[in-house]
């Protein structure tokens, strides 16, 4: 089935933008990190797709790790709270540096769960790259160190960010269409 042409009220950033600012966000990635043990851990399934061309273009002798972390259930909208994480003790972090990278930062729960717990495992730093930030809703202290595009409070889907499993694979990030929740 395909997608309704009008799915999206308004598209925040193309494909195109999303390639450009991947880039960027990598040269920077690969002068602040050229003389650290550096890990990057991709949050699933949301950050894939931004993730993916993030690394493509770091050019450091780092390692690569995936974990699960969600607030968000079912069709809602807006973050329930309660994060959810799993694989996070799956690789040994002590002594490096962590950047982990996500599809959005929203209230900064997920974010902090995870400092907090790289942090209490020994790891030099820990800090968050994310495609978009949507500092309106933050309830935490979290601020990203690097960050695609920040957006205002608005439900967003496409390039890995989803609503209720669907959307990931738009080639865009978009604001969807209320008729559609």
């Amino acid at each position: 089935m395909k997608y309704p042409n009008d799915i999206v009220s308004e598209i925040l950033m193309t494909n195109d933008e999303i390639q450009k600012r991947a880039k960027e966000i990598a040269y920077q990635i690969n002068e602040d990190y050229k003389d650290k043990d550096l890990i990057l851990i991709c949050t699933l399934k949301g950050a894939t797709f931004f993730f993916s061309d993030v690394c493509k273009y770091v050019d450091l002798d780092c390692k690569i790790q995936f974990l699960k972390a969600s607030s968000y259930i079912g069709n809602a909208t807006i973050s329930g709270g309660d994060v959810k994480i799993s694989d996070v003790n799956k690789f040994d972090v002590k002594g490096k540096d962590i950047l982990i990278i996500e599809d959005i930062v929203d209230t900064g729960l997920t974010c902090e769960k995870l400092f907090n717990h790289f942090n209490m495992e020994g790891c030099n730093s820990v800090n968050v790259c994310t495609l978009l930030d949507k500092p309106s809703r933050r309830v935490t202290k979290v601020t990203p160190k690097y960050t695609g595009k920040e957006i205002d409070d608005k439900f967003v889907i496409g390039y890995g960010l989803d609503y209720n499993e669907k959307y990931r694979n738009l080639p865009f990030v978009g604001v969807i269409n209320k008729k559609y929740i």
